[in-house]
């Protein structure tokens, strides 16, 4: 984490994710409770950094398959 990554409450780690319109603030309360993303505890206040929201949806990003052509010519 550095210094100018911001500490995002679950709302806005929710519009972040795409998420807050459909599920609130579920899902990112969500990935806390199972401990899939970072976080941080300050007494009984728990925010995420941005960072860890950028890092989630990469480590979840799947990339596009080759069409079948490319893959047996390589």
């Amino acid at each position: 984490m550095s210094d100018s990554d911001r500490l995002l409450d679950v709302e806005e780690a929710a519009v972040m994710l795409g998420t807050f319109n459909t599920s609130g603030v579920r899902f990112p309360r969500r990935l806390i409770s199972e401990r899939r993303i970072r976080f941080v505890r300050i007494g009984r206040m728990v925010r995420i950094p941005e960072s860890a929201i950028r890092e989630l949806i990469e480590q979840n990003t799947v990339e596009p398959m080759r069409p079948a052509l490319e893959r047996t010519a390589a």
